[in-house]
């Protein structure tokens, strides 16, 4: 069942390009800008977000697109017809998952494949490993977007919860201030938040090779994760009331 839900949601997104360029594209355009903005700053700003923004861009993508579509199943009617079928709600989910899983892995492999290979951003640890945090990454937020579905009526509800989950994160990942010196109470809410694990992630990799510390953080990511698909599996309804 995981598997046909993810085939059949693989399709979809084959005959919609505009969306297939949405989750591919658009996150190495947005990286590639950035880079010609520091193009010629002095002291290589790059290097130092460019991280950050392998964790960043494709986190927010994923998280936008899944939420939509998800939503976009229920209201429709289609939810209530799959799990009319021997398919439980979690067999739903990870077939999302497995199928926005794949496009997150297609996704970041582009992201890093731009970033390291065409903008030159420099990465002291193996490149292989930033991609399976920048996946891990992606996978990270489809998951959240698989959830937050569950609490909206419509499309444009489910894309409020962009500034109210993922801005936060953002803010508080150091990408503008390391963490280290934020305020107290905000370094303890930085700890809470996924992002800031793969951003970590990124920075050990690409400054000091820390692998152990890299694992370390894929793990935390992994497991915010499966906690999202195990409370959206709990929380989802079979349509909009």
């Amino acid at each position: 069942m995981t598997w046909a839900v993810a085939v059949r949601v693989l399709t979809q997104l084959r005959r919609d390009p505009r969306t297939v360029a949405l989750l591919l594209v658009v996150p190495c355009l947005l990286i590639s800008l950035l880079w010609w903005m520091f193009e010629d700053s002095l002291g290589d700003p790059f290097d130092r977000v460019g991280p950050a923004l392998i964790a960043m861009f494709p986190f927010t993508v994923m998280f936008l697109v899944t939420s939509v579509t998800t939503l976009r199943e229920r209201s429709s009617g289609t939810l209530e017809r799959l799990l009319a079928m021997p398919m439980g709600k979690l067999d739903f989910l990870l077939g999302y998952a497995v199928a926005f899983g794949v496009v997150a892995a297609v996704q970041s492999l582009l992201a890093v494949t731009v970033s390291v290979g065409l903008l030159g951003l420099d990465v002291e640890g193996p490149v292989w490993l930033l991609c399976v945090v920048a996946i891990a990454d992606a996978v990270l937020g489809s998951a959240l977007g698989l959830f937050v579905s569950a609490f909206a009526r419509t499309e444009f509800q489910a894309v409020q919860f962009l500034p109210a989950v993922v801005f936060p994160q953002i803010l508080l990942c150091g990408l503008f201030v390391p963490r280290d010196s934020l305020p107290t109470v905000l370094h303890a809410a930085s700890d809470v938040l996924p992002l800031s694990y793969a951003v970590d992630a990124m920075n050990h990799l690409t400054r000091d090779a820390d692998t152990g510390t890299v694992w370390l953080d894929v793990l935390v990511v992994a497991a915010f994760a499966l906690a999202a698909l195990a409370l959206g599996a709990a929380t989802l309804r079979r349509r909009t009331p």
